[in-house]
């Protein structure tokens, strides 16, 4: 399977990463080692930093769009003013492995699979549900998150799959979808530590995430396949992760780990994020 990902480098703070043919240097703060191959930097195209700022160098070389792949799921990427791209690729392994069990799943149930994305992004672990076949639905506050998620749903031929794109603060749009009965064989939630809902409404992990959680549980389907929760808070440890999925949840197989950015063998694996999931046996 495709992957145009690779992280070639990283330390002092920094790390180097190439996306097709583009290398980027950006920040990254548990880089706290010294960089391995301190040649390689000289190959960035452009960099990024918060020294006084936000502030991009060479970031006319990035000034237009370009298109990946990473985990079979083609992306568009595009340097932004607060130094993201469009793509968080520590979270590829995860991609990978909800298409493998929703796909394995769905030939075992003999039925479709509903799979729903919180906090969405833009798109890559929605596309990788719906390449399974999976009915999917894409929620993030941003409007401008979405459009970008169904822009790449186009790129990978998926813009007439079945996948709801949903603009919505999620706490409000769970309550709803409680009220309205509608049920979720697969759930995915990557809890911002900050963030703003549709409206403006205020999310910070330590005070919504229990109520979203409480809620996502509400959601599940009778006999679902599998709960998923990331996080880049620090703090929020993968057994502190799994120890939150673990109070809805008496059977069944829960498993936790971190999200790793990696590059060739030898090249440091730099931790980028912790997951945990419940998986229904």
């Amino acid at each position: 399977m495709n992957d145009q990902y690779e992280l070639l480098d990283s330390g002092n703070g920094k790390k180097l990463e190439r996306y097709g043919d583009i290398i980027l240097d950006r920040p990254c703060a548990q880089a706290v080692w010294a960089p391995q191959a301190p040649e390689l930097w000289q190959k960035a195209a452009a960099s990024f930093d918060r020294v006084g700022g936000l502030n991009w160098d060479g970031r006319n070389n990035v000034s237009k769009p370009w298109n990946v792949e990473i985990a079979g799921v083609k992306m568009k990427l595009c340097a932004t003013d607060f130094g993201h791209i469009g793509v968080f690729p520590e979270t590829r392994e995860l991609w990978r492995w909800i298409r493998e069990k929703l796909a394995e799943q769905k030939t075992e149930k003999g039925r479709e699979l509903k799979f729903l994305n919180l906090f969405a992004y833009s798109g890559g672990a929605t596309l990788a549900a719906a390449q399974s076949g999976a009915h999917c639905c894409h929620l993030d506050a941003s409007k401008g998150m979405v459009d970008w998620a169904r822009e790449n749903a186009a790129l990978n031929k998926l813009e007439n799959a079945p996948i709801r794109w949903i603009v919505d603060d999620v706490i409000k749009f769970l309550r709803r979808e409680v009220k309205r009965e509608t049920r979720y064989d697969a759930i995915l939630l990557d809890p911002p530590s900050f963030g703003r809902g549709k409206k403006g409404e205020l999310y910070k992990i330590e005070d919504q995430l229990m109520t979203t959680l409480d809620l996502v549980h509400e959601v599940l389907s009778d006999d679902p396949v599998f709960v998923l929760l990331t996080s880049h808070t620090p703090g929020f440890s993968p057994i502190v992760l799994k120890n939150l999925l673990r109070q809805y949840h008496e059977t069944g197989t829960f498993e936790c780990g971190e999200m790793l950015l990696t590059g060739k063998p030898g090249v440091n694996d730099l931790p980028n994020g912790n997951w945990a999931r419940w998986i229904n046996n």
